[in-house]
């Protein structure tokens, strides 16, 4: 079992822009990424935030990853656009992506943005809140172009990536809806996670490269590996090949099974419908419809073993609160591949202690 920090929020934000900083990255960029990794921690989904740079440096160092790139245009037809990513970190090419799908959603009332070639897009659900905070409702369907880790339903060989789904839905007088969800029954990020704690993952979530049932992470951490099963069978199944020939084959003209494992940089489509509800007649109506269904969800009674009933996006915002106000637990195997990164892309290792607070 590793050991456990728990660093403040501040010192945290201090440690990893300083080793953002040694990609070469730009003041505005090292905040995006320090920032939208932070807060993937904050929200508990510790599989996308900082123990993501061991890796982004691995794709840097190999020439994956390119930073200070920016969300290309490659074809505008007003309410429809292709963007390239330029194989740039994908916490700023998100957030360009979004910024202009929102734009020409309020011109044209809904907008369809294509994205291909970015890099690693981080916690979706951070690019449907981006959108919910202008009024608008998002789809977001993903592909991941890395060595494929999820099989198909009963099959035995890795086919594809956790193929994200997220949806965003604003809500008048609370926060909004924020459903978002790997296809696969645990993110690989979790894995990851569990391996680095010494922890074992849940049953009915990994096999081995024989196809049996195990909860051993090592089997989609290291090698020979097995594969992530699809949550809910041919259900997940069926939205995580949805998502490739989405989010893959239409949206970036790239799909993930192609991958030989030789290539450390992760690349993400992700095709995003955003629609502005006061396009569609008025959002007052949406709105007042919308507050009482969900007012009459959260009223339920609680059944045993649950203290209330919430909506999606709820559990990411209580946590963040208490993370924020507590500090944020990383593990020391993870903490010390952060040094490890850190010191190969020139930073000091000390200075990145100290401003954690470790020294």
């Amino acid at each position: 079992m590793s050991d456990m920090h728990t660093i403040p929020l501040a010192a945290l934000e201090r440690a990893i822009r300083l080793v953002v900083a040694g990609f070469g990255s730009a003041p505005d960029e090292i905040e995006s990424v320090a920032a939208n990794l932070i807060d993937a921690n904050l929200t508990g989904h510790d599989s996308h935030g900082i123990g993501m740079l061991p890796r982004y440096t691995e794709a840097y160092l190999e020439g994956g990853l390119a930073p200070n790139a920016h969300a290309r245009i490659v074809l505008d037809a007003g309410a429809l656009l292709r963007l390239d990513g330029s194989a740039g970190f994908g916490q700023v090419i998100g957030k360009e992506a979004m910024a202009l799908g929102i734009a020409r959603a309020r011109r044209h009332g809904s907008a369809i943005v294509a994205l291909g070639n970015s890099h690693h897009l981080g916690r979706i659900g951070a690019w449907a809140e981006q959108v919910a905070a202008a009024g608008l409702v998002s789809l977001h369907f993903v592909n991941v172009m890395a060595p494929p880790i999820v099989a198909p339903y009963g099959g035995i060989r890795p086919g594809f990536g956790t193929n994200p789904f997220t949806a965003g839905v604003p809500l008048a007088g609370r926060a909004p809806l924020i459903l978002d969800f790997a296809t696969s029954m645990i993110a690989y990020g979790k894995s990851r996670v569990a391996y680095n704690k010494g922890q074992a993952v849940p049953e009915g979530c990994i096999i081995d490269n024989e196809g049996r049932p195990t909860t051993d992470p090592r089997w989609i951490v290291t090698e020979p590996s097995g594969a992530i099963l699809a949550f809910g069978a041919h259900k997940g199944y069926g939205l995580a090949v949805l998502c490739e020939l989405l989010g893959g084959a239409l949206a970036a003209g790239m799909v993930g099974h192609r991958e030989d494992g030789s290539k450390k940089r992760i690349l993400n489509g992700m095709l995003s419908v955003i629609v502005d509800p006061a396009a569609l007649g008025g959002s007052a109506a949406f709105e007042r419809e919308a507050q009482a269904f969900v007012d009459s969800l959260l009223g339920a009674p609680p059944r045993p073993g649950f203290d209330q009933v919430q909506i999606a996006g709820d559990p990411e915002r209580e946590q963040r609160a208490r993370r924020s106000a507590r500090g944020l637990p990383v593990d020391a195997t993870t903490w010390q591949q952060i040094l490890d990164a850190a010191a190969s892309l020139g930073v000091d290792r000390r200075s990145v202690q100290c401003a954690a607070g470790l020294a």
